[in-house]
């Protein structure tokens, strides 16, 4: 029986399972408590020790769902983590955003629905141009001084803008992100493959991963059009659906065709081999798996005994098929946004003031030296 590995977020001391498991869509949504209740069994129970959430999740109602299964349960808190975001709070203009206000208020109110004292990671769900950096920093490190949370992180922010906030931690003495939560899977590549490296490499950032099986469509089960009972025929979804039916969708479908002669080579299913595709991804800390069923669950856990059975010559057919490997340019995104400060080279980033922007430039000289001290 396949069990996780595990392996420090970033260069933090905390030690992660390589798979966790999320509660996007079916906590307080797709799935009734008592099944959610089954989920989180089996996979605490299994080794995963990472239960992700998030304040917008079904409004709120994935928080209370968790936090009524684990208040059941009486685990005992210092053997999971639990990381919920902040971001989306409400309706009202001071319920979203990185305000301090929301970002204190939503944790506290997180923390009520969670019904736990503190959470292990608070993720800024998305950055916000509206709030200064320095404000998100100071906030954040707030809420950690208070032991409400241990740790904080960033979920679909720029890597230009989690250097700026490292750059404003280490300028102002403040505490730092220490992971990004990130989209990957065979058709969205190029963020966790080419630009979050040199994150881990200069500031220690570590990566977390969503969507493995892009919700669902890496599964093949959408290979004849969209089941009555699939995401995709969700309310709310016509996103996804249309996504799925548009010519981009069904050249991705026939890829999925050839992938399936793999799968069936290793003896997995479709499913399995995304997902030991991700997790077979050394720079990646772990991989956040989804499941409206336990069946689902546990065939997706199944999936790490194939990660060592993907050779390179089987990694070189699966790029072969997929044509979607990211190219190599001379230089990152981030190293060309920070290689000089000439008028023809000057960053198109706009940074808060001038002093942050001198700071940005000379942690990224000094990070690799100093991952975790004062700059």
């Amino acid at each position: 029986m396949a069990r996780p590995t595990y392996r420090n977020l970033g260069k933090s001391g905390l030690r992660v399972s390589n798979i966790g498991f999320g509660t996007w869509v079916t906590f307080g949504g797709q799935v009734t408590d008592e099944v959610a209740e089954e989920l989180l069994t089996v996979a605490y129970e299994r080794g995963i020790n990472f239960f992700d959430t998030a304040e917008v999740y079904s409004a709120g109602k994935a928080e209370i769902v968790l936090g009524k299964i684990l208040k059941k349960k009486q685990w005992r808190r210092s053997s999971y983590i639990i990381s919920t975001k902040i971001y989306w709070g409400g309706k009202a203009e001071t319920e979203k955003g990185l305000s301090r206000k929301h970002i204190i208020e939503g944790i506290k109110a997180s923390l009520g629905r969670l019904q736990l004292d503190y959470v292990d990671i608070v993720f800024a769900n998305k950055a916000d141009s509206h709030v200064p950096m320095e404000e998100i920093v100071r906030a954040m490190t707030f809420v950690i001084n208070q032991g409400w949370a241990m740790y904080w992180g960033t979920s679909r922010w720029s890597t230009v803008e989690i250097m700026e906030a490292y750059s404003v931690a280490r300028q102002f003495n403040l505490i730092p992100p220490i992971a990004e939560q990130a989209e990957y899977h065979y058709f969205q590549r190029e963020k966790v493959e080419m630009q979050m490296p040199e994150m881990y490499h200069k500031i220690g950032i570590g990566t977390i991963t969503w969507s493995p099986l892009a919700c669902g469509i890496l599964t093949g089960k959408y290979d004849d059009g969209i089941p009555i009972y699939s995401r995709a025929a969700l309310k709310g979804y016509t996103w996804l659906r249309e996504k799925i039916l548009s010519e981009e969708g069904r050249r991705q479908q026939s890829k999925l065709r050839d992938l399936a002669v793999i799968a069936d080579q290793l003896g997995c299913s479709l499913a399995q081999l995304a997902i030991a595709w991700c997790v077979k991804n050394e720079n990646i800390s772990q991989v956040l798996l989804g499941a409206s069923t336990v069946d689902q669950l546990c065939e997706d856990i199944q999936a790490l005994q194939y990660v060592p059975k993907l050779t390179g010559t089987i990694l070189e057919e699966i790029e072969r098929i997929l044509g979607s490997k990211p190219m190599i340019r001379e230089q990152s995104s981030v190293s060309r946004r920070t290689s000089s400060v000439s008028v023809e080279t000057k960053p198109k980033v706009k940074f808060k003031n001038d002093a942050t922007h001198r700071q940005f430039l000379r942690n990224f000289s000094l990070a690799k030296i100093f991952p975790w001290g004062k700059t």
